[in-house]
């Protein structure tokens, strides 16, 4: 039998090349737009807010004349009194014997890379979605198993606890969590942005365990109480193994969910990716450039947790474990 001729725009090769003209185009049509807007593109800027050279000095403690000595200090000296100073190793003077210098002047300075406030910001916002995620897998854990309890108590106090996280906002839930709880207990602003975001994201973490549990096949319970385990046996080695492979990729879906909205912390002074970013446009005026390069930084993120889960979930495949 003749294989049927698939039509043109089903062809694979020419479907890539007309998704990158389209994505060109729009892309095209963005920076003609901001050329129209007279918009004066800095991108020359941005390396320094990655990373850039520090410069340290030695200042001058009082106005007086220098005296260099042979072995590496010098003295500062006027009428009323007279200082001698040593310059760390690695300093380059800046300043030459019999220089008269003033109260702060630089005397020796150094250079080195240190980070931006891009990398800095990158840091942050990595550190809190690490400790809320952890922070969310614990809360998860814990309620879907109160979900699935015999006692009742348990069970209503999980619904309800799970009901109104996922009812509200989050950032009306930060904004509640900061203003009221962490002013109670006196919590500094990164403790409180990461028990919001952990506290959010347990619920929903909670019920994607709990129908992962509830797929698994029940003849499997039975199975291990008839081998003598009891339920936390059963749990621990059987049902949560095969319960979170089910569950892996929601729960890779969460983690990046979770990363994006870390972005919402900056409402509280944490200085995330998103908070730089927002004093980076107030002292340069470049809101294009800025934007992209953290939106860019944030995919990145979000791109490399995908990537791992994919990896991850292809080998469960091969393995059977899916």
């Amino acid at each position: 039998m003749a294989k049927t001729k698939k039509p043109l725009l089903q062809n694979k090769a020419l479907g890539h090349a007309i998704a990158v003209f389209f994505y060109i185009m729009l892309g095209y049509m963005l920076f003609t737009a901001a050329s129209n807007m007279n918009y004066i593109w800095k991108w020359t800027s941005v390396p320094k807010y990655f990373a850039y050279e520090k410069v340290t000095s030695v200042e001058a403690p009082f106005d007086g004349v220098v005296k260099v000595k042979e072995n590496g200090k010098i003295v500062i000296s006027n009428d009323e009194e007279s200082r001698e100073l040593e310059i760390p190793s690695g300093y380059k003077m800046v300043v030459g014997d019999g220089d008269e210098i003033y109260e702060y002047d630089a005397i020796a300075s150094t250079t080195s890379w240190t980070m931006g406030p891009l990398l800095n910001g990158l840091m942050i916002t990595l550190k809190i979605s690490a400790f809320s995620a952890m922070l969310a897998f614990a809360i998860g854990i814990i309620l879907a198993f109160m979900r699935l309890s015999s006692y009742q108590f348990l069970k209503d106090i999980a619904i309800v606890y799970i009901t109104i996280i996922r009812g509200t906002p989050l950032l009306v839930q930060i904004f509640i969590f900061y203003f009221i709880v962490a002013t109670i207990f006196d919590l500094e602003r990164f403790l409180a942005g990461g028990l919001s975001l952990g506290i959010f994201f347990g619920a929903y973490i909670a019920e994607v365990i709990r129908g992962a549990i509830q797929s698994i096949d029940k003849g499997q319970y039975e199975a291990a109480k008839s081998l003598g385990m009891n339920y936390p046996q059963t749990m621990a080695y059987i049902i949560m193994p095969q319960a979170l492979k089910r569950a892996l990729p929601t729960l890779v879906g969460e983690m990046i969910a979770l990363v994006k909205d870390s972005s919402l912390v900056s409402i509280i002074s944490i200085t995330d990716l998103t908070k730089v970013g927002r004093e980076i446009v107030a002292n340069t005026f470049s809101p294009f450039e800025t934007w992209i390069i953290v939106a860019g930084m944030y995919f990145t993120i979000t791109a490399l947790l995908a990537y791992l889960g994919g990896i991850w979930e292809k080998k469960l495949e091969a393995s059977g474990g899916m």
